[in-house]
């Protein structure tokens, strides 16, 4: 079951990025948002991660936005393999279209595997993340966001997450 949502979200996550890239115009009367942010890191022993984050939003009020925000992530390294994948609701106040305060709840499903022991694990694991940031306008009614969102539920010795505090950044087209 986990292989076929996975696969879904990951078809659907394509289909959303591809429209956006290529500049879909969303119309001015239009209530629906679309974006999200992609990732790509390297670091020692080999590591490499690659993250993505689609969302779809709805304007409630002029200046209020709710919707549905995915995220998968891959790591690897020499010594280990893992992905992570969470689905949530998401909450954007913006101010002026310059500024904007946020929430977005995720549920992650992460899948570890230790590639020297042979070990793995499967877990689940919860996030709120609390913040707000800076948009920057690139066209009409396209914005870059740049954030800090904090995890509220993060917890030092038993989350599988480094650090409650997560930079952001991420695009929204339909603003």
């Amino acid at each position: 079951m986990k292989k076929f949502i996975i696969s879904m979200m990951l078809i659907g996550s394509g289909s959303l990025f591809s429209q956006v890239s290529v500049g879909t115009q969303v119309q001015e009367n239009s209530k629906w948002t679309f974006g999200g942010g992609i990732g790509l890191g390297f670091g020692s022993n080999s590591s490499f991660n690659l993250q993505a984050s689609p969302r779809v939003g709805y304007k409630l009020t002029e200046d209020l936005e709710g919707g549905v925000i995915g995220s998968v992530s891959w790591q690897t390294s020499n010594s280990y393999k893992s992905t992570m994948f969470g689905v949530g609701p998401f909450l954007n106040y913006y101010f002026g279209r310059s500024f904007y305060v946020g929430a977005n709840y995720q549920h992650f499903f992460i899948n570890y595997k230790d590639k020297y022991y042979d070990y793995k694990y499967n877990t689940e694991e919860n996030a709120l993340y609390l913040g707000g940031g800076y948009m920057q306008r690139i066209g009409n009614n396209s914005f870059m966001q740049l954030g800090l969102m904090y995890n509220v539920l993060w917890k030092q010795n038993s989350s599988v997450f480094t650090s409650g505090l997560i930079p952001n950044i991420g695009f929204v087209v339909g603003l």
